[in-house]
């Protein structure tokens, strides 16, 4: 075909800029879409684009000469709107080293831990849920939408007695409290204790569903128990709920090998924790 032969390939140089290029867009517009200034740029820059398409259909040349000069400055004019985003992306630049791998899924889990040894040991019930690779949309959607950073104060404060949400389970996904105030399905097995609280039951239900982790903070004993594939693991301390939590989030983001290496020498599998409850005979706490 002959208009192929008059396509010009961008040759290796040319298709790394416009990967480059691509990359580079796609994550200016990942980080200011969030941001209020989004909305001011677009509309300026639409009235802009509106008002030299009429000028130069209605043949106001003045008036479009004087637009077109304007559009020249119209970065000067982004780069004011969007200065305190650009100030804080430079800032979280300056602060992370370049070569070291970001410590956010080991603030996620301190700020979870932190949040479950407060509510521990107040007495206060709670019921968190941390999605993996399964969805929980259907479940988010029976409580109030959050989308929150996880962070120690607020996920406790939304557990404290007579508060509307303390009643129901919150959602983690990713780094953002997603959701609170859910309803998670409850476990009916019948082989399952009477003295098993809501609380515990809801959290094994869940993870019988989907593959997502439950903690569970005792309202009458301030036991700390996990629960994963349906299976409850109770007397959790601060360091055994910091290891398991920090192993199962690294090995979602690691490959499976080095995860079965890690856990051989952690020894943290939830198999091997029930198993030694089950052989020190432990007594399930009643209550929620």
């Amino acid at each position: 075909m002959s208009w192929l032969n008059q396509i010009v390939w961008p040759g290796v140089s040319g298709s790394v800029e416009i990967l480059v290029l691509a990359c580079g867009f796609y994550f200016l517009f990942t980080f200011f879409r969030e941001s209020r200034s989004v909305q001011v740029s677009v509309g300026l820059v639409i009235l802009l684009i509106v008002l030299i398409g009429l000028t130069r259909l209605l043949h106001i040349d003045a008036l479009n000469w004087l637009l077109r000069r304007f559009s020249v400055y119209l970065a000067v004019a982004l780069l004011v709107i969007f200065q305190p985003e650009i100030r804080r992306a430079l800032a979280e630049l300056g602060s992370q080293p370049l070569f070291t791998p970001p410590a956010e899924s080991r603030s996620i889990v301190d700020s979870i831990v932190e949040a479950v040894l407060l509510l521990a040991e107040r007495r206060i019930g709670a019921l968190i849920a941390i999605e993996r690779t399964m969805t929980t949309k259907a479940i988010q959607d029976t409580g109030v939408k959050i989308d929150a950073r996880v962070n120690t104060e607020l996920l406790a404060s939304v557990f404290f007695p007579h508060t509307p949400l303390h009643d129901g389970g919150v959602i983690i996904s990713g780094n953002r409290i997603v959701a609170a105030g859910c309803l998670f399905p409850l476990c009916q097995r019948p082989e399952l204790s009477r003295g098993l609280g809501t609380r515990h039951r809801a959290a094994m239900g869940l993870t019988e569903e989907t593959d997502a982790l439950a903690i569970v903070v005792s309202e009458e004993t301030g036991t700390i128990s996990v629960s994963s594939r349906g299976r409850l693991s109770r007397d959790f301390d601060e360091d055994r709920l910091r290891r398991f939590l920090g192993a199962v989030l690294s090995r979602d983001q690691a490959v499976a090998g080095r995860w079965s290496r890690a856990r051989q020498h952690l020894d943290l599998s939830l198999n091997s924790m029930a198993r030694r409850d089950d052989e020190r005979g432990t007594e399930v706490p009643r209550g929620s």
